[in-house]
């Protein structure tokens, strides 16, 4: 389901001139009007530059003009519009009026590529919400779920494309049916409307680019009202795209020139730069220790197998750093990743490891945050075969530096084969979703008064999936909702005040969260417009 998200504007000049923009959470709407690549709302009284084949299609007033098909003879479809292929989301209004016979539908439409030839979110007068596709004619369903029809009824419908080779379909106050087809997001293609056998009133179609995703009305708001900024990266969420600390969301490099490394001494000099930047890493590149990264910088893999090993990388003092996209492993007596003393930093869609042959202390943590860092979000990563996984605040004796800071997301993360530390907070904030654990003694471990919110993540043979209490003298707050914990027992002594987080996110199912992870997480899956903002429409 979508909960309270909305996707991230695009920066409308560059990463130094961002402006925040309030948060209007209407149905079907968005806050940002720069993204949206098509629109008909047929105020204009006509339905130019639409295609369409078959039926009876005209304008007409249904309390505001309309797009009406009222045919319930024929397989009918119009198409008009765009660019829907890879990362876009399109949404609409749809009243089915009447179905002739069993097993009718009404639908919209997008990648379309013909007028045989789409995929589709559908309201069927089985009573089911559909996905499906049709190639040359020929339906294929991918999914369905119960969901009541009723003809007369305006339905808030969307059709998501965003998460290449996933066909998403929803309606606001009804359920969503989230399949892979490996097509989906391939192409581009065009929106449009069908109708088989049924006739229905259509109205309001919007098509959205990756950087805007529309909020459903029955979507809670999150509290306090967050807002919406312009930003390029539209999967960023988390606590790296809440201002704090005297800087707005994380931006990285922003629009600073790429330059590729292919050794350690190449990268070091490019990290240690004053200046913003962004560092394409080409291939593995051997590292004897821990490279420190300066503010404002962008360090990405190049494809799918492209990052370190032997060591790892360090952020100290710093600020507004982006990592994505590498593969970090055997991180030798350092941690693949450690942030301390640092603010606004983006982990995302990196693949960490070592192994569990050494002795626990042999390599230190994957991920560790500590020393009063804030705003850090870790989503899309696999972090697996480690003992020490992700440290939060690294020492009990360290409140008068800690209290009050270490605000840190974890999202749709991957955690395999891991003993502990999934994570370990002391003394922050830390909201944890959408996660999948599999194999696994101690999951995430709340100490030392830290407030943590665990939501629909799933948990496969872990034995003790939450737990508050042992190892330090004082035992954390939990609050935990949503979760599938697989059979593991939680050790919760304490239940939390941290219950609502402070920005706008998407909340998954729990039952799509493991394929949804284990398909989207690590290298190689992010948006062709990374690192360099896709620019602005027009």
């Amino acid at each position: 389901m979508l909960h309270s998200r909305t996707r991230l504007a695009a920066l409308a000049a560059t990463a130094a001139t961002a402006i925040v923009v309030v948060a209007t959470v209407l149905a079907v709407t968005t806050t940002a009007s720069a993204a949206t690549l098509f629109v008909d709302d047929f105020e204009d009284g006509n339905a130019n530059g639409w295609t369409k084949t078959g039926g009876s299609w005209s304008v007409v007033l249904d309390g505001t003009r309309a797009y009406r098909q009222s045919s319930t003879s024929s397989d009918t479809r119009s198409i008009a519009g765009a660019g829907s292929g890879a990362f876009t989301v399109v949404t609409a209004r749809i009243k089915p009026t009447a179905f002739n016979g069993s097993n009718r539908m009404v639908a919209l439409l997008g990648q379309a590529t013909s007028l045989s030839t789409y995929y589709y979110v559908a309201l069927r007068n089985t009573n089911r919400l559909e996905v499906g596709k049709r190639v040359n004619g020929t339906f294929t369903v991918l999914g369905s779920t119960p969901f009541t029809v009723t003809t007369g009824t305006w339905y808030s419908v969307t059709l998501n494309l965003f998460f290449r080779g996933r066909v998403i379909g929803s309606v606001a106050g009804g359920p969503t049916v989230d399949v892979a087809d490996a097509g989906a997001g391939a192409a581009s293609g065009k929106v449009g409307f069908g109708a088989l056998n049924a006739s229905a009133t259509f109205d309001d179609i919007r098509l959205f680019d990756d950087r805007v995703e529309p909020t459903p009305s029955a979507s809670p708001t999150p509290s306090p009202t967050p807002t919406s900024l312009p930003f390029p990266f539209g999967d960023m969420e988390g606590y790296a795209a809440v201002p704090g600390r005297g800087m707005g969301v994380t931006t990285g490099g922003g629009f600073s020139p790429i330059v590729t490394v292919t050794t350690a001494a190449q990268f070091e000099a490019e990290a240690q730069k004053s200046t913003p930047g962004n560092i394409a890493v080409q291939g593995i590149i051997p590292l004897s220790g821990q490279i420190y990264v300066r503010s404002n910088k962008s360090v990405f893999g190049v494809g799918a197998n492209s990052g370190f090993t032997g060591g790892g990388l360090k952020v100290s003092g710093h600020s507004n750093i982006i990592f994505r996209n590498l593969k970090i492993s055997f991180p030798t007596g350092t941690d693949a990743i450690g942030i301390q003393n640092a603010h606004h930093i983006w982990i995302d869609h990196n693949e960490l490891w070592s192994d569990r042959n050494h002795d626990i202390d042999f390599y230190d943590g994957l991920i560790d945050i500590t020393h009063g860092t804030d705003f850090v979000t870790v989503s899309w990563n696999i972090l697996h075969d480690h003992w020490k996984t992700s440290l939060v605040g690294h020492d009990d004796d360290n409140a008068a530096e800690d209290t009050g800071h270490l605000t840190v997301t974890y999202a749709h993360n991957y955690w395999l084969n891991l003993d502990a530390r999934q994570p370990s907070i002391r003394f922050g904030t830390a909201h944890i979703y959408n996660n999948l654990y599999v194999n696994g003694v101690n999951g995430i471990h709340s100490r030392m008064g830290a407030q943590v919110l665990v939501e629909n993540n799933v948990f496969r043979n872990v034995a003790t999936p939450i737990k508050t209490t042992t190892l330090s003298i004082v035992d954390g707050f939990a609050v935990e909702r949503g979760n599938d914990f697989g059979g593991g027992v939680n050790n919760i002594t304490q239940v939390g005040t941290f219950t609502a987080a402070p920005y706008i996110f998407r909340l998954d199912a729990t039952s799509t969260v493991e394929s949804r992870v284990l398909f989207l997480a690590g290298t190689g899956k992010i948006s062709t417009c990374w690192p360099i903002p896709c620019p602005p429409p027009g």
